[in-house]
């Protein structure tokens, strides 16, 4: 008798799973039919392609469908510049091909491009879709709040540079998300790139910000990967604030005016192989104290900070305001005027198993010929302490007096504040290996859906 009830309880699964696909549909759309309607009419698994043209209007999607255009370029949602473009209202909803554009410019109201920002029974909602868009817009791009599993995928957004970075929304903004992966889109002229606040177990992986406040932002997140991504022009390519067990490899930036990378509480973090060329303030921002900074970590403990390459910053690398318990090794800091700037009385060692840095200015030598330098390489001395606690000093940094101070610090290291030391100083700058990673840089191309779907089965953890 159990077993019959049981080969019914599987007859009935099959039978309605079965029904849903028969009852699935392929609907085809044109610019004169209503686009709502037809959302509202449609079944669990359908499949809404619409043909080339413009649709007008802020469409609510609350079935599990697909809609679609056969190419992107070709069908238009135009929100006439209010609400939200699409609204999600449920899961296992795919967004592809669409050109979306003209959603509000009411940040208050979030609205975005695409907006999904409900639980459903009280859980997060999961396998939204949404690739191959082009968006264009004054709010967010594409909000995502309560949602796990999804794949933002492909997609260009684009903001309005008419408007002030304060008032425009963020491209992907990634809010209570959960094992999802944002993969290959580009974001540009939006306030920041990718925006993550209270998320876990994502993958941010190889995409393309510029133009920004901010490449990549992160708040109050855990346990995520930020990988092979590239920022520029931008004010910070990546800002990372309070968070902890994120792993940041592979990315790189160029052209920001104030950090490379801003480590702001971050803890029990591994940060490596990325590359930062060129932080400097624009002459016309230029105030007392505003330097561009390769890495700046602020209150960022207990992290490993190796073998990344710090090129052409104000200033290399900025520690301050109780950055202890940092690891710090195997990094190349190359034509930085300042290196270093440390701002504490505890003493650091950066190296490990007998290998530091490269320091570009380092004036040692290796008679050994086992490429680390015989001398202990130190960034910083008191005097530099002195410019940091009184600016003004800059002035006379050339002056007799004190570069007799400098020589009487050499001479009798006793009067040497505590600081930052590298007692084994490389020879040469390391070249920037990906070898600890599980995918190269060098193999990752831009690739198709059913490509992406493969690589965020095996880079998230379930």
């Amino acid at each position: 008798m159990l077993l019959f009830k049981k080969s019914l309880v599987i007859l009935f699964i099959i039978s309605s799973f079965c029904a849903q696909q028969v009852s699935a549909q392929e609907i085809q759309l044109s610019p004169a039919d209503d686009l709502q309607q037809a959302l509202d009419n449609s079944q669990n698994g359908d499949v809404i392609t619409l043909a080339p043209g413009s649709y007008f209007g802020n469409f609510t999607i609350t079935k599990q469908v697909v809609l679609r255009s056969n190419k992107r370029g070709e069908a238009t949602i135009d929100a006439q510049s209010k609400g939200h473009a699409l609204l999600l209202k449920n899961s296992h909803i795919t967004i592809e091909n669409l050109t979306i554009i003209n959603w509000g410019d009411d940040l208050t109201e979030q609205n975005s491009g695409i907006y999904s920002n409900e639980k459903i029974n009280y859980e997060k909602v999961p396998e939204l879709i949404i690739k191959n868009n082009l968006l264009i817009g004054d709010g967010f791009g594409i909000w995502l709040n309560h949602v796990t599993k999804a794949k933002v995928i492909n997609n260009e957004v684009k903001g309005n540079i008419k408007l002030r970075s304060a008032d425009r929304g963020n491209g992907i903004q990634v809010a209570n998300v959960t094992h999802s992966h944002v993969y290959n889109n580009e974001v540009y002229e939006t306030r920041d790139g990718v925006y993550v606040i209270s998320s876990q177990n994502n993958l941010i992986e190889q995409n393309t910000m510029h133009d920004l406040r901010y490449g990549v932002h992160y708040m109050y997140s855990y346990d995520n990967t930020v990988k092979n991504n590239v920022a520029y022009k931008t004010r910070a390519g990546y800002a990372l604030m309070s968070s902890r067990r994120l792993t940041i490899t592979g990315n790189k930036t160029t052209d920001s005016e104030d950090y490379g990378f801003l480590l702001n509480f971050i803890t029990e973090s591994t940060f490596s192989y990325n590359h930062v060329k060129s932080v400097w303030t624009k002459p016309e921002n230029k105030v007392l104290g505003r330097d561009g900074k390769g890495l700046f970590v602020y209150n960022s403990g207990y992290n490993t900070i190796k073998h990344n390459i710090i090129d052409t910053a104000e200033i290399g690398i900025h520690l301050t305001a109780g950055s202890e318990k940092v690891k710090i090794f195997g990094n190349s800091f190359i034509n930085n005027p300042t290196q270093v700037k440390y701002v504490s009385n505890k003493k650091q060692e950066w190296s490990k198993d007998g290998r530091g840095n490269y320091w570009s200015n380092y004036l040692g030598w290796d008679m050994g010929n086992d490429g680390i330098g015989d001398t202990i390489f130190e960034p910083n001395d008191g005097i530099d302490k002195l410019v940091w606690q009184y600016p003004e000093m800059k002035m006379i940094m050339d002056s007799p007096a004190i570069l007799i101070l400098r020589w009487v610090q050499r001479q009798f290291p006793v009067l040497k504040p505590p600081g930052v030391k590298d007692s084994f100083p490389l020879m040469s700058a390391p070249s920037l290996s990906m070898n600890e990673q599980t995918v190269s840089a060098s193999t990752l191309t831009k690739s198709n859906s059913a490509q992406s779907a493969n690589i965020t089965s095996a880079s998230l953890k379930e």
